[in-house]
């Protein structure tokens, strides 16, 4: 099967998700459900483009495992979320910006589904790996996997227990793996992206799997994902988000150095 015909069949059940997705944002009052569909969708789409492509069955298999497994994690993950709390600071922001405007979300819901296309090019590219014994490339693609995968979920398990202390309203998580990195859920979920690019050495269309780091480094990095999180994070903690901003890395893990503002007093 073509390119062009896997992404059709992997845009026509996100944009039909998409919809129902706004419907049930509408009847609640709650976008967050945008994102737990994005990540289901994706997940999908590396289930349909292996059972569409024409390589190598072990290749195609690891890829429906690998993208299977990280979409269902991530949309089980933040539909907990989406239903056990109110709508995420950020779609509140944007949805008093658009004065609840009803269209302009629609339009806002069908680009996610778009987006899920544009996340499935490294899927298309695994799926016609040649790799049928190049055994080291797929050991790297599992390993990658495995370590992204528990490192999300570890970053995100950290969080929701701080969250759930209610002593900790106000205040910004600094334990575990988010002393190491402002956002460490992020950095895996950029680092499992690596794993396709694995899997698609030596398929003719091995360049479009780098599209998948660096489509989501920009997106996590300069749109979507760092900017919104870090506005609404200092709209509710303030000073404390701050000097977290001061003294941790924001992306990439490394060692926390000290307050420059403690410093000069």
């Amino acid at each position: 099967m073509s390119l062009a015909q896997t992404l059709l069949a992997v845009w026509l059940p996100a944009a039909v998700a998409m919809t129902f997705g706004w419907l049930w944002q509408r009847r609640r009052a709650n976008a967050g459900i945008v994102d737990v569909i994005w990540a289901a969708g994706v997940g999908l789409a590396a289930v349909i483009a292996a059972a569409l492509g024409d390589g190598a069955p072990a290749a195609r298999g690891l890829l429906a495992l690998i993208g299977g497994l990280w979409g269902l994690r991530l949309a089980l993950h933040l539909w907990r979320r989406v239903r056990h709390e109110s709508e995420d600071g950020r779609y509140r922001h944007l949805r008093t910006h658009w004065n609840d405007h009803q269209g302009k979300f629609f339009a806002f819901f069908q680009a996610q589904a778009l987006l899920v296309v544009l996340f499935a090019l490294p899927f298309a590219a695994a799926a016609r790996s040649p790799q049928a014994t190049a055994w080291p490339w797929l050991a790297a693609a599992v390993a990658i996997a495995l370590i992204a995968i528990a490192g999300e979920t570890i970053a995100d398990r950290q969080l929701a227990r701080w969250r759930a202390d209610p002593a900790h309203r106000g205040r910004t998580c600094r334990s575990g793996l988010w002393r190491y990195s402002r956002h460490p859920n992020y950095f895996f979920e950029w680092l499992h992206w690596f794993a396709y690019v694995a899997l698609a050495v030596g398929s003719p269309l091995a360049w479009l799997a780098w599209s998948g780091p660096l489509l989501m480094y920009g997106f996590l990095r300069y749109l979507s994902g760092i900017p919104y999180t870090e506005q609404q994070a200092l709209r509710t903690r303030g000073e404390d988000y701050r000097r977290y901003q001061r003294t941790t890395p924001m992306f990439f893990p490394w060692f926390p150095h000290p307050d420059d503002e403690d410093v000069r007093r």
